[in-house]
């Protein structure tokens, strides 16, 4: 099994947010700004990994007809742990992220992944899986806040001490797009450009197939 492969999946070919349109809900309330959608981002990320290394420990002695409620506790579990380190050693980003991080409990993607993968793969695979999935999520979440926070307020990063000015302080950005319809519009912006650039490399690869099925029929040939 290929870990690179089931890796890297997650960042292009099956993103949660731009490709499989799952977890919109932090994608549309916490991307306001960089530092918000950054530490979502890695919190989810390691909530998905650490979910599926735990199914897939468990998934022996889990009654399949009760696997669902197992698999909430599971991941409520994991979310209270992080909270509590969160509230403990990063104040600033759990002020932030606030309620959010509670309803991570109910994210589709977590969900979803201990289902179709979890339950069927190993611990490494599972955890190649999670990683995959959570880093798709975060550079979505991190494409999201950056166009976001750059053409709605002029800045990156702010209220953090790396604070930088894009452009000119006289800059008045449209303010529709740090509010939700401007997130809706954002990322069914960002959606529709990660489908047409889909299509291209599924074209691409039919091509090279065909091309590769042609060689094989000349080379049988003579």
């Amino acid at each position: 099994m290929n870990y690179w492969d089931i890796f890297k999946k997650g960042i292009f070919e099956m993103n949660p947010i731009f490709r499989l349109a799952l977890s919109l809900c932090p994608a549309l309330a916490v991307t306001s700004t960089v530092f918000n959608a950054l530490g979502m981002g890695i919190c989810v990320m390691v909530v998905i990994t650490a979910n599926n290394m735990v199914v897939s420990l468990v998934k022996n002695f889990v009654n399949p007809k009760v696997r669902v409620p197992v698999f909430i506790t599971i991941i409520a579990t994991i979310v209270t742990l992080i909270i509590l380190i969160l509230e403990a050693y990063f104040p600033a980003v759990y002020r932030e992220l606030g309620l959010y991080l509670e309803l991570v409990v109910v994210f589709a993607i977590i969900l979803a992944r201990a289902e179709v993968f979890a339950m069927k793969n190993g611990v490494i695979a599972s955890a190649f899986d999670g990683l995959g999935m959570g880093a798709g999520f975060a550079v979505a979440m991190l494409f999201i806040g950056a166009f976001r926070e750059v053409f709605g307020t002029g800045t990156i990063l702010s209220g953090t001490s790396m604070a930088m000015q894009v452009f000119p302080q006289s800059y008045n950005g449209p303010m529709i797009i740090i509010l939700a319809p401007g997130a809706f519009m954002v990322i069914g912006l960002m959606i529709g450009m990660f489908n047409v650039i889909g299509e291209y490399q599924d074209k691409q690869a039919a091509k090279a197939k065909a091309a590769s099925q042609l060689t094989v029929q000349r080379s049988e040939a003579v």
